[in-house]
C-alpha cells in the first residue's frame, strides 16, 4: 500500500465502530500504522476498568448497587505504550485479553460514571487530530463529528470462529478452553447488552460506512477503510 501517499499534512479522526469480533481493533491498528496515526483501543480501556473490579473482587458489589463505580474509578491510570496497555503502571495487555473479562466487560460499559470517565480521557487522546480510535460509541458519542465514521459487522458464528482462534493461540494459560458454541453465545449476549444498555448503545451513526467483514480478509478489510481514508484526507485538503 503507497503509505507515503496517507502521510498528508490534514489530519483527520477515524472512528471505527462495530460488535465484538468484527475486526475492528486489527483493522483500526493497522490503517494507523499506515497512515502514521496514533491508534486508540478504547475496547482495552473498557477491558482495564472490568480487570480491575475482577481483581478488587467487586464485581458482585457493582451489581448490586452500580453507584459504587465511583471508588473504583477514584484512583486509575490507563496508558498506552505503542501495543501495549497499563494500568495503574502495570502492563495488563494480556489479561485484558482474558474469556472472564470478555464476559463482565458489556457490564462495566454500561455503568454511566465508567463511559463518562474513559469519554473525557479518549476524547483527550484524540484532540489533536491524526488517530483512529475503534469502540462501540466512538462516531455516535465521543467523536461524533469525525471526518471519517466507519462500523463494522459480521455475522455471530464467524466472529465466535475469531475469538476461538484468538483463544486457542493462547491455551496454554487457560483453564478450560470456551466450546465454539460457548462463544457464539457469549457474543450473541453481548450484542444484546450492548444495543440495550441505557447509556452509549452500540449503534450505527448516520454517516458511518458500513463494511461486513464476514468473509473478508484482514488485508481486505483493512485496505478499504484505508481507501476511505485517503478519499476522505484528499476531500479535506
Amino acid at each position: 500500500m503507497p503509505v507515503e501517499q496517507g502521510k498528508s499534512t490534514k489530519r483527520i479522526i477515524i472512528a471505527i465502530d462495530g460488535p465484538a469480533a468484527s475486526g475492528k481493533s486489527t483493522t483500526a491498528r493497522i490503517v494507523a500504522g499506515q497512515l502514521g496515526y496514533i491508534y486508540i483501543d478504547t475496547g482495552a480501556m473498557y477491558r482495564s476498568v472490568t480487570l480491575k473490579a475482577i481483581r478488587q473482587d467487586i464485581l458482585d458489589e457493582l451489581k448490586r448497587s452500580p453507584g459504587s463505580v465511583d471508588v473504583l474509578l477514584k484512583e486509575i491510570s490507563i496508558r498506552f505504550d505503542g501495543d501495549r496497555i497499563f494500568l495503574d503502571g502495570k502492563d495488563v495487555t494480556e489479561a485484558i485479553r482474558e474469556n472472564l473479562v470478555s464476559r463482565e466487560v458489556s457490564f462495566i460499559s454500561s455503568l454511566k460514571p465508567v463511559r463518562d470517565r474513559l469519554r473525557a480521557m479518549q476524547q483527550e487522546l484524540g484532540r489533536q487530530k491524526g488517530v483512529v480510535m475503534d469502540g462501540r460509541d466512538i462516531g455516535t458519542v465521543v467523536f461524533p463529528d469525525a471526518e471519517l465514521k466507519v462500523f463494522l459487522v459480521a455475522d455471530a458464528l464467524q466472529r465466535a470462529k475469531r475469538r476461538y482462534a484468538e483463544l486457542a493461540s493462547k491455551s496454554a494459560g487457560l483453564l478450560r478452553l470456551p466450546s465454539l458454541e460457548e462463544l457464539e453465545q457469549e457474543i450473541r449476549e453481548r450484542d444484546r447488552a450492548d444495543a440495550e444498555r441505557e447509556h452509549a448503545p452500540l449503534k450505527k451513526h448516520p454517516e458511518a460506512v458500513e463494511i461486513d467483514t464476514s468473509e473478508l480478509t484482514i488485508d481486505t478489510q483493512v485496505s478499504k477503510v484505508y481507501d476511505l481514508a485517503l478519499a476522505r484526507i484528499q476531500d479535506d485538503c
